[in-house]
């Protein structure tokens, strides 16, 4: 059987190292730690230009729940337009109703203005109410990839509901298992579920190259200003191998 591998990146420097080391695509986004948010449009023309893989870019305003304002979701139209037009392959984008539903009218819109690119449902999928209900109206939304743990913290946790999404799928949207997949796991994900293709990021903090580190504060609120995180070769080779 065939699989396939989406690595989740920050960074250039990650999705060249994912693109080395067999990813079919990647996931573009910035500030990976907070699940990811829209990368600057700098930053996805580097990509483009650099990268031979398909580039999927991720289309979230901002970390937090997935209940967006007016002015947030014309960001969202922004930001697909413009990407778009440097010439991602991808997006990837998930927006929800206060009650926990889809927010249909709106991924609808959104899911119209990508077109012809490829649309990934993100993990907000895994915040709603009823992923049933969920599943349904994705595929009558023709989104074509649903990413998701099976509402679980991992996705070896949520075997059960991933293999239950793959079945009513039945074909009609690509689900994409994604969460703590590792090379222990991914085979027991794939032989449990039947799902084909899989979401990771084969991250690690690394100590960044700084000199001077000023000991009176941080800006952020990771433990250190000076660790960086990068995809690992190792990491990614291992997941992908073990398949």
């Amino acid at each position: 059987m065939a699989y396939r591998f989406e690595v989740a990146v920050d960074s250039l420097e990650s999705a060249l190292i994912a693109q080395k080391c067999g990813a079919d695509r990647v996931e573009f986004c910035a500030d990976l730690g907070s699940g990811g948010i829209t990368p600057s449009l700098g930053a996805v023309q580097l990509a483009l230009e650099r990268l031979q893989i398909p580039i999927h870019v991720m289309i979230r305003p901002r970390r937090g729940d997935f209940l967006y304002t007016d002015a947030e979701f014309e960001m969202m139209r922004r930001d697909i337009e413009l990407v778009k037009s440097a010439g991602a392959h991808g997006v990837v984008f998930g927006i929800l109703l206060a009650d926990g539903h889809i927010d249909g009218r709106r991924t609808r819109e959104l899911v119209g203005l990508a077109r012809p690119l490829s649309v990934t449902f993100h993990r907000a999928f895994d915040m709603c109410r009823d992923p049933r209900a969920a599943l349904s109206q994705l595929i009558d939304m023709g989104v074509d990839t649903l990413l998701t743990s099976g509402q679980a913290e991992t996705a070896a946790e949520g075997i059960p509901l991933i293999a239950e999404m793959v079945a009513r799928a039945a074909g009609r949207i690509e689900i994409m298992p994604g969460a703590g997949i590792n090379p222990g796991n991914i085979g027991r994900i794939a032989e449990a579920t039947g799902a084909q293709t899989f979401h990771f990021s084969g991250k690690q903090m690394v100590d960044g190259p700084m000199e001077y580190r000023s000991p009176r504060l941080r800006l952020g609120d990771q433990d250190s200003e000076y660790a960086r995180s990068y995809a690992s070769m190792e990491r990614i080779r291992g997941i992908v191998m073990a398949l």
